[in-house]
């Protein structure tokens, strides 16, 4: 058989992709909701003289942060992105949804650059590793910043047909992506208008939409960028799991339940991060109310031998070759 005769075999799928048109969405993406709120937290401050904060600020702040936050904890990260449990479909709009809103990317998009995060953890194709940028301090911090905040400007788009299969056969996942950035805008509308209906102003709107919009997107932000960053350097490791993960259980309440970095690494599978009750876990509570209501099922924890036999023991470690 000639060479012209013999079977093409298909070219290999492309893992992720490189484009000058991707990199300008990125850079649109970066600067509208990673950079525009850190403006908007200076404006939120400069405009106190104007109208002092209250309890109706305070209240959209912590009340957006919250929904936002467990959206993409249980949503986004543990549902879509590992399907640790499965949820009823309208559970699985509301949590997509409220994910969009946070301003981290379509769901789509996020399953994929996470789980090719998961795929390489802290070796080269981890698009947002600390610890691929040389040693000594300049090195780590050079990393940190790359891992907390630089990375999103411009990355290689992981292929969501190879990442993300499973969602593209969800029609309501499909819908709810297409509509991203009219989400990211109603979460921002939303807190607008209560401002203004509570204050009966113009200048109430304007503190709604400062302190439940944009401040809320930025602390929730940099919450979650610190579990790539820092919690990839620095805290505990109870348990083998590939990469440098850690866990940083003092910021468990503020981070939903993320921060317990070093178990979710180790057991991917697991709706539970923190693994154990008195570790706590706010993600992993409303998957249990869910669960109780009937809107979740399957929701199973890794056994205690499971546990057992992932877990680090610093002699035999050291004796391993």
């Amino acid at each position: 058989m000639s060479g012209e005769d013999a079977p093409r075999r298909p070219a290999p799928r492309k893992l992720a992709v490189d484009s000058p048109y991707l990199h300008r969405l990125q850079r649109r993406h970066f600067l509208l909701f990673d950079v525009a709120p850190i403006f908007g937290v200076v404006a939120a401050l400069a405009f106190l003289p104007v109208h002092p904060i209250g309890i109706t600020e305070v209240a959209l702040l912590i009340g957006g942060w919250a929904a936002t936050g467990l959206a993409i904890t249980v949503g986004y990260h543990r549902l879509f992105t590992h399907r640790t449990f499965r949820a009823a479909p309208s559970v699985q709009v509301v949590l997509a949804v409220l994910g969009s809103m946070a301003g981290q990317g379509g769901v789509l998009s996020w399953v994929a650059i996470h789980r090719r995060h998961h795929e390489n953890a802290d070796r080269d194709g981890d698009p947002h590793s600390p610890n691929l940028s040389g040693g000594g301090f300049r090195g780590r911090a050079r990393g940190l910043l790359h891992s907390h905040f630089l990375w999103m400007r411009r990355h290689e788009y992981p292929n969501i047909v190879h990442y993300a299969p499973d969602l593209l056969k969800n029609r309501l996942l499909l819908r709810v992506s297409r509509y991203y950035h009219w989400w990211v805008a109603l979460g921002m509308a939303i807190p607008a208008v209560i401002g203004g209906l509570v204050y009966q102003s113009w200048t109430g709107a304007v503190s709604g939409l400062l302190w439940g919009g944009l401040v809320r997107m930025f602390v929730l932000e940099h919450i979650i960028w610190a579990i790539n960053s820092f919690l990839h350097m620095f805290g505990t490791m109870p348990y083998r799991a590939r990469g440098n993960s850690r866990n940083g259980g003092v910021f468990a309440l503020l981070s939903f339940g993320e921060s317990w970095h070093n178990n979710h690494h180790a057991f991917p599978d697991s709706p539970s991060f923190g693994l154990q009750w008195y570790r706590l876990d706010p993600g992993y509570w409303l998957i249990c109310l869910l669960a109780a209501a009937g809107l979740a099922r399957d929701v199973e924890v890794p056994s205690r031998d499971r546990l057992e036999a992932r877990r680090r023991r610093p002699a035999a470690d050291a004796a391993t070759p």
